[in-house]
């Protein structure tokens, strides 16, 4: 028997994170982690610029690594993972998204955007009580991002049109799995809608 998922009610204000929107994740040409993601990028662009007229608060989340112990297990079972060297240019955020100066990006190790970061806190500290998560890839960092964003009892968003993964099965499976338990996924244009 299939479970029901109930709509969220919504949030009084929310923030963006925008996550492993990164050269790495973006250009396969650059990298092996990356696919084409230019449906969600235009996605994110849209995303970007509501939150910026509203005064809304944006993060980015860039995946990168310094040290050989940092995430050691998660780079043994995906060693492509070792593309992402600090200070590389497939860790910066691609250029079609370019952060503003008061936009952080914070520099994550492991798969959410929560986890061994301070996320949480700056998300509090800006009064939102919900979030909108977006980027790559749906079935990894989207996924464990949107999945701690309820278990730090945020009400989660996830806009179909700007998040995107390698594998389109796993893509799938995901949104359908993180919409039954975890958060609201709509059509963009319902998302913006539904913010508006």
């Amino acid at each position: 028997m299939a479970l029901a998922s109930n709509v969220l009610k919504r949030g009084q204000r929310y923030a963006l994170i925008l996550v492993d929107l990164s050269v790495g994740f973006t250009d396969p040409a650059k990298s092996p982690l990356a696919s084409d993601a230019a449906d969600a990028i235009e996605a994110n662009r849209i995303l970007l610029e509501r939150f910026r007229v509203r005064g809304w608060p944006v993060f980015f989340t860039t995946v990168a690594y310094s040290e050989p112990s940092q995430a050691s297990v998660f780079r043994e079972k995906l060693p492509a993972l070792n593309v992402l060297k600090l200070g590389s240019e497939l860790v910066e955020i691609d250029p079609r998204l370019q952060p503003r100066d008061d936009e952080p990006v914070l520099v994550k190790h492991w798969a959410s955007g929560f986890f061994g970061t301070d996320l949480d806190y700056r998300l509090r500290a800006a009064g939102v009580d919900g979030t909108v998560v977006t980027g790559l890839t749906t079935s990894g960092c989207v996924r464990a991002t949107a999945l701690d964003s309820l278990q730090h009892n945020y009400r989660t968003l996830i806009p179909r049109e700007a998040v995107g993964d390698r594998d389109s099965d796993a893509h799938e499976a995901n949104l359908r799995d993180l919409g039954i338990k975890y958060a609201d996924v709509m059509a963009l244009s319902e998302l913006l809608a539904f913010l508006d």
